[in-house]
């Protein structure tokens, strides 16, 4: 999908010699790499655990979107050397004839509109599976084509605004725009792949969910705290210290146990969760109370 979504674009650049059109070319390819780096990054995450990688390879996925952010700042860095000059010295774009308005290169603009609307379908399918299936690769891939989408947008009703107006120091102006905007999606991809190769916790409101799941169905235990939590890919790691009386059976202990790990795993699936089991003595009288 992202080498035709680049092909048309390019086709449309051509058409209409738009220096904006072909910035927007330019983050195609972009796209094209990233959607090489995702499938890579998710072929490794999908590896089991092994000896070297006891907590598997899911962390594989932030690289991609690291990479992807990487690539979107050397493609505002192309876009801003192409269009400075021509906004500096604008040049008037060529005559292109289209639908009885002449010089408006509609069917140019045509053919980047049918490339936009693809791209707005793919990233809404990339982006509905990576929530699903819980991929920060896929989630990454997805937020940059609907950039991309808005980009593509912008981009068209500039070069038109240019052609009807006859003011050339719109169409390159429009490309520096949307070098700015991708350069802040960029950052916010860096920014969130950052977070999970540094262990960041959860959203407050998923430990909201976590925490209530350990309420309600720690019976027998006498309180739980030093809850922490982290992601690596789609597997979200959870482990907190749980308070028992000091002469609860093992058994009983570890009953307490499954019962929460199943009620939290109906919270956030595909996590992976460690209880450290404590005697009265231990108890903190903090942390998460047992209803």
């Amino acid at each position: 999908m992202a080498v035709v979504v680049l092909s048309l674009k390019y086709v449309a650049y051509l058409m209409t010699g738009s220096v904006a059109l072909y910035s927007d070319a330019l983050e195609s390819i972009i796209n094209v790499a990233a959607a090489v780096a995702a499938l890579i990054a998710l072929r490794v995450a999908a590896r089991p655990a092994d000896a070297n990688h006891p907590y598997g390879h899911t962390k594989a996925e932030y690289f991609s979107a690291v990479a992807e952010g990487v690539l979107i700042v050397l493609a505002a860095a192309a876009i801003v050397r192409e269009a400075l000059p021509a906004l500096l010295n604008p040049v008037p774009l060529p005559g292109q004839a289209g639908l009885g308005l002449p010089g408006l290169g509609l069917p140019g603009l045509g053919v980047n509109l049918g490339a936009g609307v693809l791209n707005a379908v793919w990233a809404s399918v990339l982006l509905r599976q990576g929530r699903a299936l819980r991929s920060p690769a896929l989630l990454a891939d997805g937020r940059h084509v609907f950039s991309d989408v808005i980009t593509s947008a912008g981009v068209l009703l500039g070069v038109l605004a240019a052609r009807l107006t006859g003011q050339a120091w719109l169409d390159p102006l429009l490309a520096i725009l949307v070098a700015l905007n991708i350069l802040w999606s960029g950052w916010r991809l860096v920014r969130e792949s950052v977070g999970g190769l540094m262990d960041a916790a959860v959203e407050p409101d998923v430990e909201a969910k976590i925490r209530q799941a350990m309420s309600l169905h720690g019976q027998g235990a006498l309180e739980m705290h030093d809850l922490r939590t982290r992601h690596a890919g789609s597997v979200t790691f959870i482990e907190f210290h749980m308070v028992v009386p000091g002469d609860m059976t093992v058994q009983e202990a570890h009953s307490i146990c499954d019962r929460l790990e199943d009620a939290i795993r109906a919270e956030t699936p595909q996590s992976s969760i460690s209880i450290h089991v404590e005697p009265q003595e231990k108890a903190k009288h903090h942390g998460v109370l047992v209803l």
